[in-house]
């Protein structure tokens, strides 16, 4: 075998277990994978049954209730134009309240509830999906550098979900 043949055989070997080595970390990272959905998404494509995906939006104006405990909350997250009722247990952030943004992390129930594994709350659109913040301030419902208008509410529009 000459030096030339050699040296192609070794990276051509090189490059086939690098290619070996990269798929086999892409499908142990797939599970861990978590996709971001808005309400509209989920409206329009389904939610992934057997997956974790994050919701985010705008917590519904009017729309918080709080168990007697104190542990369990249900709220409901729109973009503006769909909206999606969110079971939670656990202890909510500081930052939470509505009008302001949230994501979440959790599953669709089969009755259409999302439940929460975890909810993180954002303070401005920094930190909120470009598309949600550009629905908002197309609408009006945005006040810059503060999030939500101050007496805009969040009712869904026509065609969005109803209050389960």
């Amino acid at each position: 075998m000459t030096r030339k043949r050699r040296r192609l055989l070794v990276l051509t070997v090189a490059l086939g277990l690098l290619g070996g080595a990269t798929a086999l970390m892409l499908a142990a990272f797939q599970d861990s994978l978590v996709f971001f959905y808005s309400p509209s998404d989920v409206q329009a494509k389904g939610a992934p049954g057997d997956r974790s995906f994050r919701l985010g939006g705008l917590v519904e104006t009017a729309s918080v209730a709080r168990s007697t405990d104190g542990r369990s909350v249900t709220f409901r997250v729109t973009d503006g134009a769909h909206a999606i009722a969110v079971a939670y247990r656990g202890i909510l952030p500081d930052l939470f309240r509505e009008g302001q943004g949230v994501v979440t992390e959790g599953r669709m129930r089969p009755d259409g509830t999302f439940e929460a594994r975890e909810v993180l709350a954002k303070h401005d659109e920094t930190y909120m999906p470009r598309e949600v913040a550009d629905a908002l301030k197309k609408s009006g419902r945005w006040k810059e550098g503060e999030g939500l208008k101050p007496g805009a509410a969040l009712a869904p529009q026509a065609g969005a979900n109803p209050r389960p």
